[in-house]
């Protein structure tokens, strides 16, 4: 393993965690004989997967429910060991879950909470604030700089049980960005929250990120968060990495065709009066409106035969929605 001077802030390699799972039939009689013969089964959430992130970069950690997205975020952030590889945060070994380490590290769930639910957050904070053997001065002024970002001032005296949803993630943000981590490891901030409270978390973790380069590992599963935030992308699927790179190369390499939008001068009648590129295909029609799909690397030769065969009036390339690719992802498994 490289040493601290030469090494990124987050060093992943062949990280493997596998779990033994109890089985059995249904049925009384399979029930009755467990108890005396248990049979398990290894289940492998994460299949040595290998990554390394540098200070200050925010990284989309995606992919399906079950991936093992949250299960190598409780690696790194130390509440699970590893089966097997081995990973440095900060130049430690998470699991060895060291006073020094812990104290420059946070992980916040978007389905879980650390408020305590009968009190103000302001009395869990003053909590933290201890915990993390803040002076005073230094506590009184990250919170308010954090609340101030938040805009949740009128929150902070009331019960928790009493906030919404959308409130108490605020919450957990403060709570985890109190003691000033270099690293901030966050599994869906944005789970549940209404679209105007997703854009405000969004907002309040990009200026956090550039105000102070805090490195941010983030899992969600609403694509609007990633791409509003995480210019690359680590992309795992039944435990494996099958893509790490830009988020704008993730559609490139896993879609192998464009989008052809096009608009004409008059109504589209029947398809059969079309005159089309070869291989293109219709998806979507609608008045004088119409969306085509055509291989990659022909698009712009489709383009030019449209230009050429037909009235157009506008015309535009695009590549297709990177929730539709994702969606391809999911469900194929592969890149």
């Amino acid at each position: 393993m490289p040493s601290l001077s030469n090494s990124p802030v987050i060093f992943v390699r062949n990280l493997t965690k596998t779990y033994r799972v109890p089985e059995r039939e249904s049925g009384l009689g399979a029930s009755l004989k467990s108890m005396v013969r248990r049979s398990y089964q290894d289940v492998k959430a994460v299949q040595e997967i290998s990554f390394s992130i540098q200070a200050g970069e925010m990284v989309g950690f995606i992919g399906p429910n079950g991936a093992g997205k949250t299960t190598t975020l409780k690696m790194l952030a130390g509440i699970l060991y590893p089966s097997e590889g081995a990973a440095q945060v900060l130049g430690h070994i998470p699991w060895k879950r060291e006073t020094a380490y812990l104290r420059r590290i946070s992980i916040v769930l978007g389905n879980k909470s650390q408020m305590l639910w009968d009190i103000p957050p302001l009395d869990t904070f003053g909590v933290l604030g201890e915990i993390y053997s803040l002076p005073a001065a230094e506590y009184r002024n990250t919170l308010d700089e954090l609340v101030d970002l938040l805009g949740m001032e009128e929150v902070l005296k009331k019960p928790v049980r009493n906030l919404s949803l959308g409130e108490r993630m605020k919450c957990e943000l403060v709570a985890g960005l109190l003691h000033r981590p270099a690293v901030l490891f966050l599994d869906e901030p944005t789970l549940g929250l209404d679209i105007s409270i997703q854009r405000r978390v969004r907002d309040f973790l990009c200026q956090y990120n550039q105000r102070y380069g805090v490195t941010v590992l983030l899992t969600s599963h609403y694509m609007a968060d990633v791409m509003a935030l995480c210019p690359r992308v680590i992309l795992i699927h039944h435990g494996k990495l099958l893509y790490d790179g830009r988020l704008d190369g993730l559609a490139q390499q896993l879609a192998p065709f464009k989008l052809v939008r096009l608009t004409l001068n008059h109504g589209i009648s029947t398809t059969n009066a079309l005159d089309l590129p070869p291989n293109a295909e219709i998806i979507e029609q609608e008045n004088s409106h119409l969306t085509l799909r055509v291989d990659r690397e022909a698009a712009p030769s489709a383009a030019a035969y449209l230009l050429d065969k037909l009235a157009v009036t506008d015309l535009t390339i695009e590549d297709p929605p990177i929730e539709a690719v994702m969606d391809q992802v999911y469900q194929e498994g592969n890149v």
